[in-house]
């Protein structure tokens, strides 16, 4: 067969125009999957636990936070948009070591959602019964009565309450317990997961709950400044905080 029989291939076309424009895309699918992978936060550390676990009547041991929950980890929560309150420590305080306060029942479960999502844990609030058993050794024993009559028995109770501190201090300003939980008889008083209608109420249909302090207090779930609050008896509290605890 001579050159001139030789049939000759056919021109390559261009890829056409739809081709080119999905495979950009795909390109481009890839780039931002790659950047929101490494642009991941790396997972929050576990919050710093009293040295030795509490050991409850039941025999149950729970781990407990030395602290409360500190503004600067509580502004982190909102920087991230997981907790919709922005909160500012008093003048000459430090964030890093002031108790995160002014927070109500819905702010405290937004940010334990977003702890445990971060950190991988399954951190909760205390109940009210764990609450006082681990805060039993340093909260002061509740006096005798003066009148037996019950009619009277509130002016009893306002004439020998004991006062708690009512000034925002940094961590580590109150008694720590033996196991080496700090600031439990302090001026913040911290919620607890007990509804005040019973453990059969659900806690999203839940009115009212107990916070831990030097008495157990009765709040509505939406309080977050307890002197506009309901309370139970005796002082009303001066902060509403909160403190992780995790079963072991």
């Amino acid at each position: 067969m001579t050159a001139a029989a030789i049939p000759a291939l056919p021109a390559r076309r261009p890829a056409s125009r739809f081709a080119a424009a999905g495979l950009a895309a795909l390109a481009a699918v890839i780039t931002l999957g790659a950047g929101l992978i490494l642009a991941r936060p790396d997972p929050l550390p576990g919050p710093e636990m009293a040295a030795e676990p509490v050991l409850l009547p039941d025999g149950h041991r729970l781990a407990v936070q030395r602290f409360e929950v500190t503004v600067a980890e509580w502004n982190r929560c909102h920087a991230e948009g997981a907790c919709g309150l922005a909160l500012q420590a008093p003048a000459a305080l430090d964030p890093a070591t002031t108790p995160a306060t002014g927070i109500n029942y819905l702010d405290a479960q937004e940010y334990l959602a977003w702890f445990n999502r971060r950190s991988g844990g399954d951190y909760r609030l205390p109940s009210s019964t764990e609450w006082q058993a681990m805060a039993k050794s340093v909260l002061p024993e509740a006096p005798d009565p003066i009148f037996t009559d019950p009619n009277l028995r509130w002016a009893s109770a306002y004439l020998l309450e004991n006062n708690a501190p009512r000034r925002l201090r940094a961590q580590g300003a109150f008694s720590t317990t033996a196991e080496g939980i700090a600031d439990l008889d302090g001026s913040v008083w911290e919620w607890t997961s007990d509804c005040v209608q019973g453990a059969d109420v659900p806690a999203n249909r839940c009115a009212a709950f107990y916070v831990g302090g030097e008495h157990l207090a009765t709040l509505s779930y939406l309080v977050r400044d307890p002197a506009r609050g309901g309370c139970a008896v005796g002082t009303p509290p001066a902060h509403l905080g909160l403190r992780l605890v995790r079963d072991l």
